[in-house]
């Protein structure tokens, strides 16, 4: 594994506190054998235990879902509570394929639709950036890009020292390298040219350092400046994504959506409040797609105005 590619195995994987770890991988394993429809049904049944067991789970979800779809009734909004908890759960069985199953076995789910609006910015040797939303099927974008493209991105530490071998692993089976967040914008941008992507998830509210307020779903949000910064910085094209399962034709599907533009013409434009609203528009379109697959679990609206109380 390179060495930009996240933490190497060592020995201390294996002491005996980890071993409910390695336990629950064999049973991932075992999971990741299973056709598609078998596994998502377990995962239906997961996400109603997370409905009904897990409060502080489904009371962020149905925050979020009130907000941004604020015409649901009480009883549409329960409903689409559960489906998102049981798409989350759905996902999180997923992982054993992205855990265990070889390349060529996850190339015949893949599939790119948009694919031409990447292809076109290579043609026009455009350094690229994919905003990849956050999915619950997040983790098949770079390995539907990988099969066609060099790809790398950044990553985020797990709290578990084997998750964060194992995931950084996999994800290194398709892209080139990723670069930890503790490195910094610097990697990510020296590493833009031509014929090789950076991948960017840029929708979680990571608080108010460097972010500014933008409508997302007609809510303000607390919305990172980096993406706009690292497309200046990179003169890149920005193409926003959303990686989503199709249960009608059984595959894995990552949609890319044009370039975002500016009303002057190219995103980024001088007005840091302007591309956050511009970048947030463009995610939301591909959301609204497929709403019942987005993170909803996340706490997207926990930074607040200070003419605002809290949300959560």
């Amino acid at each position: 594994m390179s060495k930009h590619c996240g933490p190497a195995f060592t020995l201390s994987l294996l002491h005996p506190r980890f071993f409910p770890t390695w336990l629950s991988l064999g049973f991932s394993f075992l999971t990741a054998i299973l056709p598609n429809k078998a596994r998502h049904n377990f995962g239906d049944v997961f996400g109603k235990l997370i409905y009904k067991n897990n409060s502080k789970r489904r009371n962020i979800v149905k925050t979020n879902l009130k907000l941004a779809f604020p015409d649901l009734d009480d009883s549409q909004l329960e409903d689409m509570t559960l489906k998102n908890l049981q798409w989350y759960a759905r996902a999180l069985l997923d992982y054993s394929l992205f855990f265990f199953a070889s390349k060529q076995r996850l190339a015949t789910m893949l599939t790119i639709d948009g694919k031409e609006h990447i292809d076109e910015a290579l043609n026009n040797k455009q350094n690229i950036i994919i905003f990849l939303a956050h999915s619950v099927m997040l983790e098949f974008a770079p390995a539907a890009l990988g099969l066609h493209y060099d790809c790398y991105g950044s990553y985020k530490s797990s709290k578990n020292p084997v998750f964060d071998w194992l995931i950084a692993r996999s994800r290194c089976r398709h892209v080139k390298f990723a670069v930890s967040r503790q490195e910094g914008m610097r990697k990510l941008v020296k590493s833009l040219i031509p014929g090789q992507l950076l991948i960017f998830l840029p929708d979680e509210d990571l608080g108010e350092k460097n972010t500014v307020f933008a409508p997302f779903f007609g809510i303000q949000k607390a919305t990172l400046t980096t993406p706009a910064r690292l497309a200046k910085l990179g003169k890149a094209t920005c193409l926003p994504a959303f990686s989503w399962y199709d249960p009608d034709t059984d595959k894995y599907r990552l949609q890319i959506a044009p370039p975002l533009t500016t009303g002057d013409g190219k995103y980024p434009g001088n007005d840091t409040v302007n591309n956050a609203k511009i970048l947030n528009a463009g995610l939301e379109s591909l959301i609204r797609q497929h709403p019942e697959q987005y993170m909803w679990i996340l706490r997207l609206f926990r930074t607040r105005p200070k003419d605002e109380k809290q949300i959560y």
